[in-house]
């Protein structure tokens, strides 16, 4: 037998080879019928996947992020199906879940979709769902798989599969459509009652503007008829309230074309509004004894290579400036970090000049796709109200549990009430993307969730969620809306 052990700390024997949803219904056949996904060893996957070792189990229901991205993904791919039907030789590129959602990119070589074509979309991915489709997953060799996206001429999954290692390819079927892809999905597209196709728009394959360009379909799907009719008023209260409609009328914020996507430009109305803002954040932050820096736009390539940050999000960065010396080469700030270690470094320190807070309103820039962009909310250049303590270890949770102060504190003033905290710690079996030594990793993590609890704080666990370089107390707000 092998131990499973749930969210509330009791374990249960199982026969080796169970599955997520048969522990669900040894457990009750409501509990079968609601479940959607399972996390396994804080991994999410396919309620059918056998499990055979002594695991850590926790069924994921619609309420739970998780499930939700599993339900999301798995409507796309139901989408993709609908659309095969009735676009014969459509071609797919990828089709994630997103925040609310999913959207799938297609060839659909030379015809046009438009907004009025979307209902037979939707009434055809409600038929399929009905028919209840079991999403299997089968594992194929990278051979097989070249072969079939070939047959296919679908030349978007075969430059997919090009770059996969053979022994790590999964299809998944639904009905008549296969689709590479890792999963995890729902069982069968039962789940599925209530379809609402949103928007359609262009995207390069692959985000390259020197690549095809595909048509990106919109969608979001519920399990109930009463979540899509609650979320479709929602959407035109935020048409009502979307800042992009109100910073035009208020006169706060304008983007110019000449200026460049992405970067926001600051009306008098807006500065005044944003000075307010930062001047609020400045006096609280002098109370508690940080100290104001400032730091150049630009720094050297060499300063994100020795942080470690270039090998990361290079890819994510603007590309690097030269200048008319030979070899030299500076990048816009992705980030304020290297910047503030440098000024900690900048001279000798004592144990007992220990904490030091250095506080910043850094501007610093990323490269997000142009299909991407949306108002201040997807920019290229943001201003964080941004902060690095230098802490003695055994100043390490104090100094954290201060800074869970501060942010409640703001949340507070502004009623954000709506929010969740998650602590984000490293994958429990891959380790190699991090940098530190391990006594620092499990101080760090161990400081994070002492602080919650001392602090009354509730906060689910993710492992797998830390940046590269330490764990992390993400707080996820939601808006008037509750996006």
């Amino acid at each position: 037998m092998i131990k499973i052990t749930f969210p509330d700390g009791s374990v249960k024997p199982f026969v080796p080879g169970v599955t997520a949803y048969e522990i669900a219904e040894s457990i009750s056949p409501r509990l079968a019928a609601e479940v959607l996904a399972a996390s396994v060893n804080g991994t999410t996957v396919d309620l059918t996947r056998p499990i055979f070792e002594d695991s850590e189990v926790k069924l994921l229901k619609w309420e739970d992020d998780e499930a939700k991205k599993v339900f999301w993904h798995s409507s796309s791919h139901l989408m993709a199906e609908a659309l095969e039907a009735l676009y014969p030789g459509v071609k797919f590129g990828i089709g994630p879940a997103i925040d609310n959602g999913f959207y799938y990119d297609v060839d659909l070589g030379g015809k046009t979709i438009t907004d009025a074509d979307l209902p037979a979309v939707e009434k055809k991915m409600l038929e399929l769902a009905r028919g209840k489709e079991d999403f299997k997953r089968i594992e194929v060799s990278k051979a097989d798989a070249m072969e079939h996206f070939k047959e296919k001429g679908d030349q978007y999954k075969c430059e997919l599969i090009s770059e996969l290692e053979d022994g790590t390819i999964t299809y998944y079927t639904n009905g008549h459509f296969t689709d590479l892809c890792r999963g995890p999905h729902l069982r069968n597209t039962d789940a599925i009652k209530a379809v609402k196709l949103t928007a359609i728009a262009g995207a390069y394959w692959r985000g390259d503007q020197n690549r095809q360009q595909l048509t990106r379909i919109y969608g979001i799907t519920f399990p109930k008829k009463s979540l899509l009719d609650e979320y479709l008023v929602l959407l035109e209260e935020a048409k009502k309230r979307d800042h992009r409609k109100l910073g035009k009328e208020m006169k706060l914020f304008t983007f110019s074309s000449r200026v460049g996507m992405g970067l926001p430009l600051w009306l008098p109305r807006g500065t005044v509004m944003r000075y307010q803002l930062e001047q609020f954040l400045r006096r609280k932050l002098y109370e508690q004894d940080y100290l104001q820096v400032v730091t150049p736009h630009i720094g050297s390539k060499q300063l994100y290579v020795t942080s470690g940050h270039w090998a990361k999000y290079g890819k994510d960065s603007f590309q690097p400036i030269k200048t008319p010396q030979e070899g030299e080469e500076y990048m816009l700030k992705p980030m304020n970090c290297p910047h503030h270690c440098e000024i900690y470094a900048s001279e000798p320190r004592s144990y007992r000049d220990l904490p030091i807070r250095l506080a910043e309103f850094g501007t610093v820039y990323r490269y997000e796709q142009s299909g991407e962009l949306h108002g201040l909310t997807r920019v290229r250049s943001f201003t964080q109200d941004d902060a690095h303590m230098y802490v003695r270890p055994d100043q390490l949770k104090d100094e954290f549990k201060k800074v869970i102060d501060l942010i409640q504190y703001v949340f507070q003033v502004f009623k954000f009430d709506k929010f969740t905290a998650q602590i984000s710690l490293r994958d429990k079996v891959n380790r190699d993307k991090y940098i530190g030594s391990e006594e620092n990793w499990e101080r760090a993590e161990k400081a994070i969730i002492e602080s919650c609890e001392e602090k009354g704080l509730p906060a689910k666990v993710e492992y797998g969620e830390a940046a590269f370089y330490g764990p992390k107390l993400d707080f996820m707000v939601k808006d008037a809306l509750g996006r």
